[in-house]
């Protein structure tokens, strides 16, 4: 069965989680450390990650403001996402992209490491890939409630 990929776009990491084989859990992967501006290294290997996982969707999380306007972060977001796609492509993996509003996933995914005891020191390597658990589960527990019905 192939897994869903999330993930948690940043302009200086890239947060990724994957689901397992069969879509009901997300655990975090890897955080892609970037400059913000070598985005072909980021894709290489978000597509590299697609791959070597069998990933067949990939839920990307658009940074919204908290008023609903569409924020540069955003616009960066969907940059990415069509880069994903294209070069999925090129590499003849068939990939669905799927946005998603992640508004507040890094502010839950610090409360999350509050709540569990975390290190300070470990919480910037990891916070990028808890956000990206978050906005891959809620998508995997919405299409699982959609299935259901």
């Amino acid at each position: 069965m192939n897994r869903k990929m999330g993930i948690d776009y940043g302009s200086v990491r890239i947060g990724i989680a994957i689901s397992d084989p069969l879509g009901i859990t997300a655990r975090g992967i890897e955080t892609i450390n970037w400059n913000g501006e070598d985005m072909d290294w980021a894709i290489s290997r978000i597509v590299e990650l697609c791959k070597n996982h069998s990933v067949d969707t990939v839920v990307i999380g658009l940074p919204r403001r908290t008023d609903g306007k569409e924020s540069i972060s955003e616009q960066k977001a969907k940059i990415l996402s069509e880069r994903v796609n294209d070069e999925a492509a090129k590499a003849s993996i068939s990939l669905k992209i799927i946005l998603r509003d992640e508004r507040y996933t890094t502010v839950l995914a610090h409360r999350i490491m509050r709540e569990t005891g975390m290190k300070q020191a470990k919480k910037r390597s990891v916070v990028d890939q808890i956000a990206a658990e978050i906005i891959l589960q809620d998508f995997l527990d919405h299409s699982s409630s959609l299935n259901r019905i």
